[in-house]
Parts: structure tokens; sequence; C-alpha cells
């Protein structure tokens, strides 16, 4: 596990990209120093790097058209770094998918103070996605990515379609009485008649992955003549 920020350093001028490697060290940083952009965006997927330091005037693809290819498919952090100081330039490096821009020469405490400032703002990002991929409600962590439902030990549960679509179903209207047509009319896009037990078979599976059944239910619950309740802490 990664004990320190990383950073990795694209800047063609030999001694510019040698001190810049030298600050970000001294500050605590792992660094990964190259010349110019060739297979950078698989290099930040290789390492898992937190930020790019990019220079805009390279050999060969320039820092610009780098960065809007790589903010496509990545939420690294940014910071462009040019000799160029007409707000043009700096609009466009912004516009371009740049979190920060700054100009040659520069304040190593200031670049480092702006370096650790975007890594907050990229950590809260990332984790803030990440808490959006799962849903956490009595002990359990239903992973929306992965369609996985993890018990209170964090042992692995898989779910058919059918369950997750209704433990989905369940979360969001947590608290409501939902009748069996109404359920189904949210996982199902079909008419069904009064006899399709579909609904009450997938309960009764999605119960035995919550470690319940009928007569102890505690999570679902069965309410007699109308549906089921879903009413467990949601978090």
């Amino acid at each position: 596990m990664r004990n320190r920020p990383s950073v990795i350093v694209v800047e063609d001028e030999p001694v510019t990209r040698s001190q810049l490697s030298a600050h970000f060290e001294e500050a605590g940083f792992e660094v990964d120093a190259r010349e110019d952009g060739a297979g950078l965006a698989d290099r930040i997927q290789e390492t898992g790097a937190e930020l790019l330091l990019l220079d805009i005037k390279l050999p060969g693809t320039d820092g610009l058209t780098l960065t809007r290819e790589i903010r496509a498919g990545s939420d690294i952090g940014i910071i462009l770094v040019t000799g160029r100081q007409q707000q043009i330039d700096r609009l466009a490096g912004l516009e371009s998918g740049a979190d920060d821009y700054v100009t040659k020469p520069f304040d190593p405490r200031e670049l480092i103070s702006r370096a650790r400032n975007l890594l907050r703002r990229v950590g809260a990002q990332r984790n803030q996605a990440q808490r959006d991929q799962n849903r956490r409600f009595a002990g359990f962590r239903l992973d929306l990515a992965r369609r996985e439902l993890m018990g209170p030990e964090g042992e692995a549960r898989s779910l058919s379609s059918g369950e997750f679509q209704l433990l989905l179903t369940f979360l969001d209207h947590a608290g409501e009485v939902m009748s069996r047509d109404r359920i189904m009319n949210r996982i199902r896009n079909r008419e069904w008649y009064p006899d399709d037990r579909y609904i009450d078979v997938l309960v009764g599976q999605l119960r035995r992955k919550l470690g319940e059944s009928a007569s102890t239910a505690r999570i679902i619950t069965t309410i007699h003549g109308t549906g089921y309740l879903f009413a467990p802490e949601v978090t």
C-alpha cells in the first residue's frame, strides 16, 4: 500500500524536469519523471498516480491535447506548467480539463502547496464517488458496480439480476409499504397477473441472502394483504 502521494512529471527540458522532481521528492512525493507524453495514459493507469504535472509545450503531442485525452478517462489531478503567461493560454488549459495552471519561473513552495490542495480535492471526489457506488443498510453493503452484497462480516454474497433489482428497489423506497404490482413495475417491464408469485419467490430468495426467513424477517417484513416493507437503518 502506498504511503506517499505520487506525481508524474512530464517536462521535456532536462534542468526543469530535474528541479521539479527534486522539489516534489523533498516534499515527500513519489515521482515518476518523463520527457514526453508517450504512453502517458497507460502509465497513469499502471501507477495509480494521483497527480500529473504537465508541460504544455512538449515534443509530439502537446500538453493541452494530452490533458483532454487523459481527462476523458481519468480523474487524476492535473496541473499544467508553462512559460506562457497570457490569460488566453490559462483559459485554454483549464478548459481542456486541467485543474490548475502555473507559469515559469515558479515558486517551489507555492507549487507544492497547490499540489497538496489539489490532492485533497481529488481525494474527496474519489471518496464521494466510492460512497455513491455503495449502499449500506443493517450491517450490509451493496456494491452497485459489482452488483455484489457484502455481509456484516465482509463476506460476499452473490445476487441474481432479479435479486439485485429487488434490493435496489427496496433501498430506493426504504420505509414505504410497496405492493407486489408496484415492485413488479419497478423491476420488470411486462404485464403480470395476481397469481404471478414471482415477487414472493424473489423476496424469499433475497431474505435468505440477508439471513432471514418469513417468520423472523426484520429487514423485509410482509404487510399482509398489501405487500412488503423494507425498513432497516439505511446509510
